[in-house]
């Protein structure tokens, strides 16, 4: 079968790559003129397989006017005049009852799990290089307040099988001695959690690619995608801006520009960029670098340490457009860094980036065929793009090829059986686009 995967970020180039593996005929393409380069790039390096904890929460909820009307807040609501976001922020606001949180956790911790076995199986047939470490990780919580919502966490994960501890700040210090340079931060404890991983997301979608080419897949870079061909209900070819491609099937990947492009086959997707930032700095010379990688609760911000430098990302904006890095935002990480990891690393010239996570309001993504046509979506999956990546590639090449589906519930409109990925929404069930004049029929 010959399949046409459309976006090579890490969802993408993963894709591609569970397909090759199976011995199909992959056709991988992209308007970047190299994989990796979109919000895949430069984010946060965390393989948070036990960190899946929807965005949509009463937390969340509880802590709305300090987004909508604090300039420093690290997470910011930004109303605009567009219908895509009204439409999004209702669905979210919805999304923020205790119970679709506690449905959306145990969906998200079950991808994850999906995740890390498949991403362990391909490590153990592959020789890549992404700096990939199985280091933990340590939340930091600041408050007693933070702590206690933390611990009830632990206690709700336990149950869906998640191994963590609750620390004291003595105990913090022990899994991390790093931070026994900052003395000025005060931590009312934190949540160790041992079995968590770190990576470079964009080496990984290098990496992939090549795989993609040794088996025989063909990969195409600077290549825009910008309608299909359509014969009755199936897809025989999307047109590109240097010609057709037929497949047997196609596969959405691109992220955020995935709603445009849906919108071409009259598929309406409830997603909606949420914007994060990055800096990468080098360490010094003969400093303790940190063995874990470290996620400050009262920050907002992580800290994953890759090969010679330091990651820090952080804060989430939904309403931002564009990829600029306004000088606030990186100078908090660069304070960040300079007060939990004083003399660490040389923040001069830190590298800057910043990214559009394409977000559902459930923060759980969208994995499946579309309806009962060639078409399928692997889409939606937030700032859990990189943890979930193998599980929903590994799936959605189910689907494709049919294999038998795990039987789960969940979904933005109703309870969905026959998922392709454990707790994903169904792309069966998404909405056709009502503004839309072409549809699959």
């Amino acid at each position: 079968m010959k399949v046409c995967v459309i976006g090579a970020g890490v969802i993408g180039c993963a894709t591609a790559y569970e397909l090759a593996r199976q011995g199909q005929e992959v056709h991988l393409l992209d308007a970047e003129q190299a994989p990796g380069l979109g919000t895949s790039y430069a984010n946060g390096a965390q393989l948070s397989y036990s960190y899946v904890e929807p965005f949509a929460s009463p937390a969340t909820l509880r802590g709305l006017p300090k987004m909508l009307f604090s300039s420093g807040s690290a997470v910011r609501f930004q109303p605009r005049w567009d219908w895509r976001q009204w439409a999004w922020g209702l669905q979210f606001l919805r999304a923020c009852s205790a119970k679709q949180s506690l449905q959306g956790t145990a969906q998200l911790l079950e991808m994850a799990r999906s995740s890390r076995a498949t991403l362990a199986r391909w490590m153990a047939e592959e020789a890549w290089s992404f700096d990939f470490e199985e280091n933990g990780k340590l939340v930091l919580c600041p408050s007693l307040e933070s702590l206690r919502l933390q611990e009830r966490q632990v206690a709700l994960q336990a149950a869906m099988g998640c191994q963590q501890e609750v620390l004291g700040p003595r105990e913090c210090l022990e899994k991390e001695p790093a931070l026994q340079f900052a003395p000025a931060m005060k931590w009312a404890g934190g949540v160790w959690t041992s079995d968590e991983c770190i990576g470079d997301p964009h080496r990984l979608c290098v990496d992939l690619v090549a795989s993609i080419r040794s088996r025989g897949g063909s990969v195409s870079m600077g290549v825009q995608a910008r309608t299909f061909v359509r014969h009755g209900g199936r897809v025989s070819a999307v047109v590109t801006d240097q010609g057709e491609i037929t497949a047997d099937a196609f596969v959405l990947a691109t992220g955020p520009r995935v709603v445009s492009l849906a919108a071409q086959l009259g598929i309406y997707l409830p997603i909606y960029p949420i914007k994060g930032y990055s800096i990468t700095v080098p360490f010094r010379v003969g400093a303790l670098k940190p063995r874990a990688s470290v996620t400050d609760l009262g920050r907002k911000t992580v800290f994953a340490p890759l090969g010679t430098n330091l990651r820090v990302a952080a804060m989430a904006e939904v309403g931002a457009s564009g990829l600029d890095v306004p000088a606030d935002r990186v100078n908090t990480m660069v304070a960040a860094v300079a007060q939990t990891f004083p003399g660490l690393c040389d923040l001069d010239a830190p590298t800057v980036w910043a990214g559009l996570r394409p977000a559902t309001p459930t923060s759980v993504p969208v994995v499946g065929r579309w309806r009962e046509s060639n078409v399928f979506l692997n889409v939606g999956h937030g700032a859990l793009g990189f943890t979930l990546a193998a599980g929903s590639a590994t799936s959605i090449a189910h689907s494709i090829l049919e294999y038998p589906t795990i039987k789960m519930t969940g979904n933005i409109r109703r309870a969905a059986e026959d998922a392709s990925v454990p707790g994903a929404i169904e792309a069966a069930d998404m909405p056709v686009s009502p503004s839309s004049s072409s549809r699959i029929q």
